[in-house]
């Protein structure tokens, strides 16, 4: 019994152990290489796609008129078109006051915006004094090395700022002057003395009429409430007034109106809505499309698709000759061939 024992327990051994060698181990093929590389390349894009990101973008904006209205709203469509619903505003008006602007940039730089559309001279002071982190794009301004106290300028600001520029240049202004009133010999130059790029046009145009044979005059007032003396005062001594792209006078051109136009002296503004609220003619600028091109630099920017540290400023593609048909019928100007009259 022992030895039948012993048999059956050594045959069920051997039966046990063939199992288990007939069983195939489950095996993982190896990953391909074009496979593992689809991971990786699927990897990379899911870390790099910014499809999803959402932008808030503070606009601290000088005043309110016509060119800055339209630089605005140029600048959000072009963003809008853009980004849609991926980003957002926060428009602010500093209502012509400088320290404002300061307020307003410093509550961006707190709320940690994505970036800050500086819109006008001291905004774009403003925040390039608030920080050095956030990126800056400026419009409405005229010159950035002024602006921004640059000694060797190169077209680039570099660090965190970039922009648009509004001159329309100076020379092409003071020929226009030649062209409309080649017999007139003292010129007054209007302007706000607390605008930094008002002062740098005065400074540009002086030279180039002071060479054509015009006297020039300087005529500055300190903000809003000596708009009118000074403009009176330029209309006691000259024989037509320049206005830059200032925006204290752009947002007191009633004022200027009242008393340029019972003075009988022409106005000639350095942009359009200047001219439309008191002048004659205007060499100008679209500020719409100054805007759109600014908002186009911050896609660029918001995207990763550009350095704002390497953009050069922007300027307007083209000027054009603009009259205000009204002013120069009450003032018997005729206009020549070239001018487009400004739209009521």
């Amino acid at each position: 019994m022992k030895k039948v024992f012993g048999v059956v327990m050594a045959l069920l051994m051997v039966l046990s152990l063939a199992a288990c060698g007939g069983e195939t181990p489950e095996t993982t093929e190896p990953e391909t290489s074009s496979e593992a590389a689809g991971e990786t390349e699927i990897s990379e894009a899911e870390s790099t796609d910014t499809s999803d990101e959402t932008f808030v973008v503070g606009i601290c904006q000088l005043v309110q008129h016509p060119a800055l209205d339209a630089a605005t709203q140029g600048f959000e469509d072009a963003l809008t078109e853009a980004l849609g619903d991926r980003v957002t505003f926060d428009l602010q008006n500093a209502s012509g006051d400088a320290p404002t602007c300061g307020t307003i940039v410093n509550g961006f730089v707190s709320s940690n915006v994505d970036l800050i559309m500086a819109n006008a001279t001291s905004p774009l002071q403003a925040a390039a004094s608030a920080t050095s982190e956030i990126p800056i794009l400026g419009t409405s301004v005229t010159d950035y090395a002024t602006a921004l106290e640059i000694d060797s300028w190169t077209g680039t600001v570099g660090g965190n700022i970039s922009g648009a520029s509004d001159l329309a240049p100076l020379d092409q202004q003071a020929a226009m002057i030649q062209e409309l009133f080649p017999d007139a010999k003292n010129i007054g130059l209007l302007y706000c003395s607390a605008e930094a790029n008002s002062q740098f046009q005065v400074d540009q145009i002086t030279g180039l009429l002071e060479a054509a044979g015009y006297t020039c005059t300087p005529f500055a007032f300190t903000d809003s409430n000596d708009v009118a003396s000074v403009a009176q005062a330029a209309c006691d001594s000259s024989d037509i007034i320049y206005i830059p792209t200032d925006n204290t006078a752009a947002s007191n051109t009633e004022a200027i109106a009242n008393v340029v136009l019972p003075a009988k002296i022409p106005v000639v503004a350095g942009e359009e809505g200047l001219c439309k609220g008191c002048g004659v003619v205007t060499l100008t600028i679209d500020y719409y499309e100054l805007g759109r091109t600014t908002g186009e630099m911050a896609v660029q920017i918001l995207t990763g698709e550009a350095d704002i540290s390497t953009m050069p400023v922007q300027y307007a593609p083209s000027v054009v000759k603009k009259y205000n048909a009204a002013n120069c019928a009450a003032l018997g100007i005729t206009v020549p061939e070239g001018y487009t009259a400004i739209e009521e």
